[in-house]
């Protein structure tokens, strides 16, 4: 994996002394090499920083000039179907110098165009491409979104990277936050695309191509897709599988032990990383099941039971024979992750499960470069949570008269400190509740006042409801979550779910996750379930074959019980988490008054003080947990503690 930038620039900017230290802001994405090229002339430079995965010899180097000379590329990413696509090349005439699936990208683009070219290719990637012949500049980015690229201006100049750092370090770029994307994160816990934390900064999205005009740098170029999960989704629903259950099986297997061999493809040592759940334990089944020595796997765990999942992780290894190697973290060595946050993501990020995220990407880079994982398959196959909550409150007190409705939730919002216990084994007959809490309790009062599914869908997610009453001054921004001409056209409410989930929290939350955790420490993530051909075919899938009774992924189950016995992995689903409720109270609360100081708030003007101290007063009593609420909070202020106020 790399980092990637760029700079267009018509005034005159020394760009060979303006590259070197954006390139360097990214070292941490390619230690082994970097490189820019200039155009002067036209103002254009690109830069790259290597994590050389594939052809290691100089022939791979970046930026590459295809054999033409007519395009000059930075890449960062992995064609999975290189070697098919070079065959093909071949077979029209093109000749190669090395064997990197960069040099392959440009042959394709030289003989079939940018689009085409790029609709051909199997894999996670982001771009930016000159063509030296119509001066235009094409940034690029894969179908779902695992690799990241920011764009956006500093006056009249134009650049992008992987980072938001590397855009950081150009001379005059303007540090002005949002604080309309800060209410965005106050719901969300991350910045959805398109936005950045930065105003005029955006992300480019999922599967689309920007092309900028050498002679209009000026114009607003907008982003044109050339794949969309909209546009899967809707004609999967229009033409659902007419397989039978055992062929469904059969090919969901064909599928993922396809996807996973080409993941497989790497000049540099291979693991994955393996939580013991059911998304992890699939990819590695495959891996081993295709392996002709044992599998190297990582997991990380927990002392604190709840959180543990590593005593699966190890069961699971077990019998399917890997190389093992597990760490028992201490609240300590978390902790310790804590102020690397800031410099990691760039810009604020909220979910919590960024540090064993981070843990588990520093074990696996000590013995491999690459590592495969297993994001993906609750989006794809229905094994969120809150899927089953959306079903079985819409089963359960769909059939209410709205009036009653509302009493009812009255009713339960009052008493439910009281009464939590009692009502949760009550309710449990209805919905498939797992923590007996009163803030879950609170939440079903909430939705149950809803007379609109979407608002439904909207509150399961939401962190901070009304997110204009915390940060001051803001107006919370239209989102694909709001802005409804973005959906797909489902009647199916829990596939509305998981077409919002597909869009919005696996580009920007998980796979920012993801990325920035493992490129931290120079490892290579891939994820064989965002593979496009099983994202297609899973929205052909009918509902019943993924969701039955109070359980999930009933597809990808059946494929994983030819390889693990179910007995390993048929348990309720646990978050990669930590105990993030308990260390605010303990080992975390100092640092976290600190950083929630009722008249450091006042004074710093971003926050309303008194419903963030509310939250805070209430939580170190023990009678809420309001840890997740919180850490959106900290995880801004810890951000821009350490990227400087204006």
């Amino acid at each position: 994996m790399c980092g990637i930038v760029g700079v267009l620039d018509h005034h005159g900017v020394d760009l060979q002394a303006v590259l070197p230290p954006m390139v360097q802001a990214m070292h941490h994405r390619g230690p082994d090499a970097s490189g820019i090229w200039v155009d002067q002339q036209c103002g254009l430079a690109l830069g790259h920083a290597r994590l050389s995965i594939l052809d290691l010899s100089p022939h791979g180097h970046q930026p590459m000039v295809s054999a033409d000379g007519r395009y000059v590329v930075t890449y960062n990413g992995e064609i999975y179907n290189f070697a098919e696509l070079r065959h093909e090349l071949e077979q029209t005439g093109h000749r190669f110098r090395g064997h990197s699936d960069t040099e392959v990208l440009l042959a394709g683009i030289s003989q079939w165009g940018v689009e085409a070219a790029i609709s051909r290719c199997n894999g996670m990637f982001a771009f930016g491409l000159w063509d030296r012949t119509t001066r235009k500049l094409y940034l690029g980015r894969d179908r779902l979104g695992e690799k990241p690229l920011y764009y956006g201006r500093s006056g009249k100049t134009f650049f992008f990277a992987s980072e938001l750092k590397a855009l950081k370090a150009y001379p005059s770029f303007r540090a002005d936050i949002s604080r309309n994307v800060v209410a965005l994160l106050m719901r969300h816990m991350y910045v959805p695309s398109p936005y950045s934390i930065y105003q005029g900064i955006f992300k480019l999205p999922p599967g689309t191509i920007l092309t900028l005009d050498f002679r209009d740098t000026e114009r607003t170029a907008r982003p044109v897709p050339y794949w969309t999960v909209k546009a899967i989704a809707e004609r999967g629903a229009a033409q659902e599988t007419k397989l039978s259950e055992k062929e469904a099986i059969d090919h969901l297997d064909h599928l993922l032990r396809g996807a996973v061999r080409l993941r497989m493809v790497a000049d540099v040592p291979l693991g994955a990383c393996l939580s013991g759940g059911i998304d992890s334990s699939t990819v590695v089944a495959l891996m081993q099941a295709q392996s002709t020595r044992p599998i190297k796997t990582f997991s990380i765990g927990f002392n604190e039971r709840s959180y543990d999942e590593a005593i699966y992780a190890k069961m699971v290894a077990r019998h399917l024979g890997t190389e093992h190697t597990e760490l028992y973290v201490s609240p300590e060595q978390a902790i310790a992750v804590i102020p690397l946050l800031p410099t990691m993501y760039d810009e604020p990020f909220a979910d919590s499960s960024q540090i064993p995220t981070f843990l588990v990407s520093q074990l696996a880079r000590r013995n491999v470069t690459v590592s495969l994982s297993g994001d993906g398959g609750d989006e794809l196959f229905g094994g969120y949570t809150r899927y089953l909550y959306g079903r079985s409150i819409l089963q359960g007190v769909g059939w209410m008269p709205m009036g009653f409705r509302r009493l009812l939730g009255k009713g339960i919002n009052l008493t439910a400190p009281l009464i939590g216990d009692a009502v949760f084994r009550l309710m449990g007959a209805v919905l498939p509740i797992q923590q007996n809490t009163v803030d879950k309790l609170q939440k079903l009062a909430r939705i149950l006042k809803m007379d609109d599914k979407d608002s439904i869908y909207r509150n399961l997610l939401s962190h901070w409801e009304e997110p204009s009453t915390v940060v001051s001054g803001a107006v919370e921004p239209k989102s694909l979550l709001t802005d409804r001409a973005q959906w797909a056209d489902l009647s199916d409410f829990t596939k509305r779910m998981m077409y919002l989930d597909t869009i919005t929290y696996l580009p920007d939350d998980l796979l920012v996750k993801l990325d920035r955790a493992s490129m931290a420490v120079s490892l290579e993530a891939r994820l064989p379930l965002l593979d496009h051909r099983i994202v297609e075919f899973a929205w052909q899938v009918p509902i019943s074959m993924k969701i039955r009774g109070r359980q999930g992924k009933w597809l990808l189950r059946q494929v994983l019980q030819r390889y693990v016995p179910h007995q390993l992995f048929d348990r309720p689903k646990m978050g990669f988490g930590i105990p993030m409720d308990s260390w605010l109270r303990g080992p975390l609360r100092d640092w976290a008054e600190e950083l929630l100081d009722e008249r450091r708030l006042d004074k710093e003007g971003v926050f309303h003080a008194k419903p963030i101290r509310e939250k805070w007063v209430e939580h170190l009593s023990g009678k809420h947990d309001w840890s997740y609420l919180l850490w959106d909070v900290l995880m801004f202020q810890g951000w821009w503690n350490a990227h400087g106020r204006p």
